[in-house]
């Protein structure tokens, strides 16, 4: 007999929020997990009037009182924006403003002049961090925008939430962005489709069926999705990225609000998935990455192995797919 399930989606973080857990458990618990995510909303999400980030944009130039979490989460982002070469920067709020990504209708791409103006407020390193008096400063004129990280940080706290609790097997799935599974004996993996970030294209593949390149041409199979492939994760966390469904339009031209904080314009890759323990460190590595070269990707996949485990692929602008050394091993053909 299939085992059974009780599933409940909110809506938190822009995102549908979906949480997958046993049966067994009364309906009353989700207001219990759901609670958690509120909670991380509430207290630190820059969108949030009053909350911690708010505060520090809201007093930008001047140091803002904050809690221990507040100071392990910032330290935490500014280690990955150095192991990314500073394509990862949360401070990356105006230039997405003068994008327009807040706007109904932008007419023209941003002036080179502006851009590169705009450039000089955005530097994580004018983020300054006073431990001993939990402070924390950003420099005038910046603003810290919270989207590449805060849910995945709010679906880590629940994991803990969920073990806490004694559920061992369960499902948090934000947007489909973030994806984290809690694994048993009983229920080992979690299988996860990877979408083809332009699904009417065809999908090259080389002679033991793994995508290399999607291509120009126009898909003609049978196949409703045109998926890139499925893959299988365990007590992990599966990261994407990509600009499919959030760019702005102007004269025709789609660009995405992945914005590469040292050239300052929309980044050209197609999309980027990476498989981290915890959905935190994966979702700001998948933001820190997108803008990479794939020499680059390689590299820093290189590193990040080194201290940490973490697979992961890259779609270049030209539709190539490059593979971190073990992630075919999740892959289910």
């Amino acid at each position: 007999m299939s085992k059974l399930y009780k599933v409940q989606t909110r809506f938190l973080f822009h995102s549908n929020i979906k949480i997958k857990i046993p049966d067994k458990y009364e309906e009353s618990l989700f207001d219990e997990l759901f609670s958690v995510l509120e909670d991380v909303n509430k207290t630190y999400n820059s969108y949030s009037e009053n909350s911690f980030i708010d505060k520090i944009n809201k007093n930008a130039g001047k140091f803002v009182k904050v809690n221990d979490e507040t100071i392990e989460m910032l330290e935490k982002i500014l280690y990955f924006s150095d192991m990314l070469e500073g394509e990862y920067d949360i401070t990356i709020m105006p230039l997405i403003k003068l994008w327009g990504f807040y706007k109904k209708n932008m007419i023209s791409i941003p002036d080179k002049e502006k851009i590169e103006e705009i450039k000089k407020i955005v530097n994580y390193k004018e983020m300054y961090i006073n431990k001993i008096n939990n402070e924390v400063k950003i420099g005038a004129g910046q603003e810290i925008i919270t989207g590449s990280f805060i849910k995945s940080y709010a679906i880590d706290r629940l994991s803990e939430k969920m073990k806490e609790k004694g559920i061992t097997d369960a499902v948090i799935n934000a947007g489909g962005s973030s994806i984290l599974t809690i694994n048993d004996n009983e229920n080992r993996n979690l299988g996860i489709i990877v979408e083809n970030p332009t699904p009417h294209k065809k999908i090259e593949k080389d002679q033991k069926g793994y995508p290399i390149k999607i291509t120009d041409s126009d898909y003609e199979g049978n196949d409703e999705y045109n998926d890139l492939f499925d893959i299988e994760i365990s007590n992990e966390a599966y990261s994407t990225s990509n600009q499919m469904n959030t760019y702005i339009e102007i004269n025709g031209e789609k660009y995405g609000h992945i914005i590469s904080p040292k050239t300052g314009y929309p980044g050209k890759n197609k999309q980027i998935g990476i498989i981290t323990e915890k959905a935190f460190d994966g979702d700001i590595i998948s933001t820190g990455l997108f803008n990479q070269s794939p020499e680059n990707f390689y590299k820093i996949m290189k590193q990040l192995s080194e201290k940490m485990k973490i697979e992961g692929y890259l779609v270049d602008n030209e539709g190539k797919i490059h593979y971190s050394e073990d992630f075919l091993n999740y892959v289910d053909f």
